[in-house]
């Protein structure tokens, strides 16, 4: 770029297009020394429930993934990670199981199950499935067995405490209306631990016999052919079992006292030596534990562990008061540091347990969803670690808008406002802030068309339909140019092809402009940057001399304008430069 005099350069979308269309028919960057392909993947999270309805029962299945199986592959992910599709009471929206190698009614059988593993391998799509055994349901056969009598086989399978030792010392539950992890059970005059709900027992990880029976579950699926296994609340499953008292308001730091216990890493040593060493499968635990040292434990390579840590630092970080862009910058850089050299991390800034993405991270009005849905997305596949996109972002879904408790279908948010009642907190600034922040946000079916239900079922979906889902779906997105959706493809397309993106180094650039989140990725001659406005202002940031010579990769606006050696960026903008100077 001629920096003597001011220039404004206007490259228009069709040039763009066609670009990155070119970018596409080029060959890929040559193979990466010691890459992996879970290091490379793209995974796309479904929640089952909620992405399509072939029955007409209000529930989505199987045989509604399957649908769309197409429509999967051509948003240019390479791995779909299932939330759980087990035999389920439905207490936590599957995630307590009652038998972990039969498929929910609900969702199908395990003949479906086949036929979508079968379909997603024909279309290079691995599986990743939801692996629940920090507890299993009070339904399970092993539970059943267990509250029994004292004195049967199963009993050691969870955590009692006999009452006539007096009450057992104070736990904290998540999802207990009074907040209380241990529940009277009258059978054996006894209570049982559960750091979820009443109905989601924990299983007792020092009992070598149920640390086999997970093992041979995990090789039930491996051995069917899925490609890997995401451990639910796996970092909580060891625990001190003499129960000693905790401080006076633990609860409100309880990650510090409840994850990475004395056990943990010899439980995750067995499992990789009976179930990852034998398989070609990919491994990671729901959290990284309470520091970085504990995140290293877990997926340094020569720990033989996990192959990578999902952290919720950053993921955590947009409250309903707001965030501040700078600890989002200060949060995502020091995860990038600290795992520089060893270890591997996930990148993500939504799931099941979340709100919506573009409604936390972004501005979801009309003038600006597209925009800042565009730069979330262009955010995480840009990133240095596996990016995992849940499913709707695609498309740039939104918060629904609930305005009564009894909307709710969560158990988190159902218990979460009894308790909050019981305590006499605020109730109306309570609400404002489950409706910000509820997981059922989250849930609500994917917006497939504009018709009834947003073509998620022909029945009455089990949560409602967002209301936008006549300007926000899969049908009229597919078919303009300047979609969310589309742009999702763009970026997945410009990541596969371009390792810089997957293994380059990541530096921070401009870390105290308000506005802006600039950075770059480097690998041997090749340096991409990548600028972010996550504001709807107007910003503007320099280039270092050396870019001189700067060319786009992509960009979510059909424009980019530069003066001298700045870039003016629009509200929103996202783009990602090549640079060869």
């Amino acid at each position: 770029m001629n920096r003597s005099f001011i220039k404004v350069m206007i490259c228009s979308f069709f040039l763009i297009a066609f670009s990155c269309k070119e970018k596409q028919d080029e060959k890929h960057d040559p193979p990466v020394e010691n890459a992996k392909w879970w290091k490379e993947a793209i995974v796309y999270q479904i929640y089952p429930r909620s992405f399509k309805d072939s029955d007409g029962d209000g529930v989505g299945d199987l045989q509604g993934i399957i649908q769309e199986l197409d429509y999967i592959k051509s948003l240019g992910i390479t791995a779909v990670w299932l939330n759980p599709i087990y035999t389920s009471p439905n207490a936590d929206n599957g995630y307590d199981v009652s038998d972990y190698r039969d498929i929910m009614e609900e969702f199908g059988t395990m003949a479906d199950f086949d036929s979508l593993l079968a379909g997603m391998h024909q279309r290079d799509i691995k599986l990743v499935m939801d692996i629940v055994v920090n507890h299993s349901s009070d339904e399970h056969e092993w539970f059943k067995q267990s509250r029994s009598s004292r004195d049967n086989p199963y009993r050691d399978y969870y955590h009692w405490w006999p009452s006539e030792k007096g009450e057992p010392p104070y736990r904290y539950s998540l999802f207990d209306a009074k907040g209380d992890a241990w529940q009277y059970d009258s059978i054996t005059d006894a209570y049982y631990l559960h750091y979820f709900a009443k109905k989601q027992p924990d299983l007792n990880w020092s009992n070598p016999k149920v640390r086999q029976e997970v093992y041979d579950i995990m090789k039930f699926w491996a051995d069917k052919g899925v490609d890997g296994f995401r451990l639910d609340a796996f970092q909580f499953a060891a625990k001190d079992t003499t129960y000693p008292k905790f401080p006076d308001g633990f609860e409100k730091d309880f990650i510090q006292y409840y994850a990475m216990q004395d056990g943990l890493h010899s439980y995750l040593k067995e499992m990789s030596e009976e179930v990852f060493s034998k398989y070609n499968v990919m491994s990671v635990a729901e959290g990284a534990g309470r520091n970085f040292e504990d995140a290293h434990k877990l997926v340094d390579q020569d720990r033989n562990e996990l192959n990578m840590a999902y952290a919720f630092e950053g993921v955590d970080i947009p409250k309903y008061e707001g965030y501040d862009l700078k600890t989002m910058k200060d949060v995502f850089t020091k995860w990038d540091r600290e795992f520089a050299e060893d270890g591997w991390l996930s990148i993500f800034l939504a799931n099941h347990d979340q709100a919506r993405m573009v409604s936390r991270w972004g501005n979801d009005s009309d003038d600006f969803r597209s925009a800042s849905t565009k730069l979330l997305n262009t955010f995480i596949l840009s990133m240095r670690g596996t990016p995992y996109c849940y499913f709707g972002d695609e498309l740039g879904m939104t918060n629904i808008d609930f305005d009564s408790i009894s909307q709710y279908q969560d158990i988190a948010a159902i218990n979460g406002y009894q308790k909050a009642l019981s305590e006499g907190e605020d109730m109306e600034l309570f609400m404002k802030k489950l409706n910000f922040g509820s997981r059922d946000n989250g849930r609500t079916p994917m917006q497939w068309d504009n018709s009834e239900h947003a073509g998620f079922s022909n029945g009455t979906p089990w949560l409602p339909v967002n209301d936008n889902y006549v300007d926000i779906n899969v049908e009229d997105e597919n078919d303009d140019p300047n979609s969310v959706l589309n742009h999702f493809r763009k970026m997945t397309e410009l990541r596969k092809q371009n390792s810089v993106l997957v293994y380059g180094s990541y530096e921070l650039v401009a870390p105290e402009h308000p506005n802006i989140y600039a950075f770059t990725r480097i690998l041997d001659d090749k340096t991409v940057l990548v600028l972010l406005n996550f504001s709807e202002e107007t910003s503007e940031t320099k280039l270092k001399d050396e870019w001189d010579n700067p060319s786009i990769l992509i960009n979510n606006y059909p424009d980019v304008e530069f003066f001298e050696n700045s870039v003016k960026m629009k509200p929103y903008q996202a783009i990602i430069f090549n640079i060869e100077g």
